[in-house]
């Protein structure tokens, strides 16, 4: 497959104004045949319109003029310098110095401590560790767990402040939406007593005892005889 720009296009020129063959113009173009048959039948890239390639310093004339005359040649694209800016840079894998390499435990122990929402592929990542390192400096299972204490990166020189407050933030918000999916914490009831508190019995007022009738003159002064 050849690293060409607006690879339909180009074959829809060559179907229009070459002679060359569907496997040809398929190896060139980075297509497969049936694709470059339904070009030429008109199923295929029907609204595009053709790109000259050799116009385009993709291809010379002298290498479609061998194509032409040999069915079994393949061509050889031009490198584009174009096409070569357009690609994405693989960003380079992350290289620690060996000096540095020690103080790796001690920047994954305070994450575990300080940052458990931090995930373990972000620590991976971020430090240039693998997830069973991280692991066992979790587990306390490290052959050198005896010596690891948790130091802050930045301070170990193994990454910027902007990277881990990056990365602090994105684990924060993730968290975030993870517990509001799960609904969040149960609220307890306004009107609900706290198991602890003390309930206050509801007052009734005791009733009043009954005295006996009303006492008259007679029974205070007696009767004269």
């Amino acid at each position: 497959m050849t690293d060409i720009l607006m690879p339909k296009a180009t074959a829809v020129w060559m179907v229009d104004n070459t002679s060359l063959t569907f496997e040809q113009i398929a190896d060139f173009c980075g297509l497969h045949p049936l694709e470059v048959r339904g070009i030429a039948d008109g199923d295929v890239a029907r609204d595009i319109r053709g790109v000259d390639p050799i116009t385009g310093g993709q291809l010379t004339r002298e290498e479609l003029d061998k194509a032409q005359a040999d069915e079994n040649y393949r061509m050889k694209a031009i490198v584009s310098r174009h096409a070569e800016l357009l690609k994405q840079a693989k960003p380079a894998p992350r290289y620690t110095p060996v000096s540095r390499r020690q103080d790796r435990p001690d920047a994954i122990a305070w994450f575990v401590r300080n940052h458990p929402e931090v995930t373990d592929a972000q620590i991976s990542k971020l430090l240039g560790t693998t997830k069973a390192t991280i692991e066992t400096v979790r587990n306390r299972t490290h052959w050198n767990s005896a010596n690891i204490k948790p130091v802050d990166p930045v301070t170990l020189g193994l990454i910027g402040q902007l990277q881990l407050d990056e990365v602090v933030k994105k684990a924060a918000e993730k968290k975030a939406k993870d517990d509001a999916k799960r609904g969040g914490p149960t609220l307890q009831a306004a009107d609900a007593p706290a198991e602890d508190a003390v309930v206050e019995e509801e007052f009734v007022p005791e009733e009043r005892e009954r005295r006996g009738a009303e006492p008259t003159a007679e029974s205070v002064f007696g009767t004269r005889d």
